[in-house]
C-alpha cells in the first residue's frame, strides 16, 4: 500500500521560510509534487516534479519555491522562502506513477503565514 507522509509545516511570519518533505513507500514515482488547499477553494498545483528532475511550477511561487526531490530515498521536498499571508493553507504531497495511473495523496500539512 502507498503512503506519502508529509512533514515540516508549521507557523511563520510573513518574509519568512519553511521547508516541506514527503517520504514515500514503495516503487519510485515518475512525478512527485506538492498541491495546496484553502477551506472552499478547489485543489491547487503548487510545483512538481520529475523522475528526471524536470520541474514545473505555479506561477505564484515562481522565484520563492524550491521543489526538489531524492530519488534514492524516495522523497520530495519544497522549500519556501518569501512566505505570504497567501500561502496560508493545507500542503499535500502528490505522487504519480506514469500518465493517466493512480493518483496518490499524503494527509496534508498546514502552513499558516501570518504576523
Amino acid at each position: 500500500q502507498v503512503q506519502l507522509v508529509e512533514s515540516g509545516g508549521g507557523s511563520v511570519q510573513p518574509g519568512g521560510s519553511l521547508r516541506l518533505s514527503c517520504a514515500a513507500s514503495g516503487s519510485l514515482f515518475s512525478t512527485m509534487g506538492w498541491y495546496r488547499q484553502v477551506p472552499g477553494k478547489e485543489r491547487e498545483l503548487v510545483a512538481t516534479i520529475r523522475i528526471g528532475r524536470s520541474t514545473n511550477y505555479a506561477d505564484f511561487v515562481k522565484g520563492r519555491f524550491t521543489i526538489s526531490r531524492d530519488n534514492a530515498k524516495n522523497t520530495v521536498s519544497l522549500q519556501m522562502n518569501s512566505l505570504k499571508p497567501e500561502d496560508t493553507a493545507v500542503y499535500y504531497c502528490y505522487a504519480n506513477r506514469y500518465l493517466g495511473g493512480i493518483d496518490y495523496w499524503g494527509k496534508g500539512t498546514l502552513v499558516t503565514v501570518s504576523s
